[in-house]
């Protein structure tokens, strides 16, 4: 193994995540050298008790493994508010993010009511707080600290809708000065699915291992 090692810290792991689709793909990144990692930090969302949880990993896997300091974050679906709030709060620490399909905007999923016990908050106080808490508030930040994106998602997901998630982020990016730091890959007539062309796609692939290498010589 490398010293230190690559890795990509994966979300969302909960019992049945990651699945057998995810499997070649993480065969992908071992076989390259960079290791994949994950915590249960349960329905968080994105919150505060979530991100608290993957500081203690990253913290573990830095201090105690030999993991390298900066990770590249890669997030399915609602593991997209998992990963992108915590790497807004440190980007410092984050070689990159990807996501296949990701949740960006806790308006899209799972909704303000739901996502509000997580954060120890009523909807009405989480949606006043929005501008703090939700991860697509914080895509301007990430740009200017210049953390690079790669996105895959359908141009039909009813579940997470591009628009406000994916396309949105690079919007914001762009609107940064910074549109050559993300790359949104649109599949036509894909839903919130598993096509196999989200769970294959060599420029996911490339970019998550290339970016977890880079984590480790900074």
């Amino acid at each position: 193994r490398s010293s230190p090692q690559p890795w990509i810290l994966y979300a969302p792991t909960l019992p049945g995540l990651p699945d057998k689709h995810e499997k070649w793909m993480h065969e992908q990144f071992l076989e390259a050298g960079v290791a994949v990692a994950g915590v249960d930090i349960g329905e968080s969302f994105g919150s505060p008790a979530g991100q608290k949880i993957y500081n203690a990993l990253h913290r573990e896997l830095t201090t105690k493994r030999g993991f390298a300091p900066n990770p590249c974050v890669l997030g399915r679906s609602r593991g997209g508010l998992m990963v992108t709030a915590w790497a807004a709060a440190q980007p410092d620490k984050v070689a990159g993010i990807a996501g296949i399909y990701p949740v960006l905007d806790l308006r899209s999923y799972p909704g303000i009511e739901k996502a509000a016990p997580a954060y120890n908050l009523t909807a009405e106080q989480l949606e006043k707080n929005l501008a703090k808490h939700n991860p697509i508030e914080h895509a301007e930040a990430l740009a200017r600290a210049g953390v690079p994106a790669f996105f895959i998602h359908g141009d039909s997901d009813k579940v997470v809708p591009i628009e406000a998630n994916s396309g949105e982020f690079a919007r914001r990016y762009a609107a940064a000065d910074a549109a050559a730091l993300v790359l949104l890959a649109t599949i036509a007539n894909q839903g919130h699915n598993h096509y196999e062309g989200f769970f294959r796609s060599p420029e996911l692939i490339e970019f998550a291992i290339k970016r977890a290498k880079a984590g480790a010589h900074k």
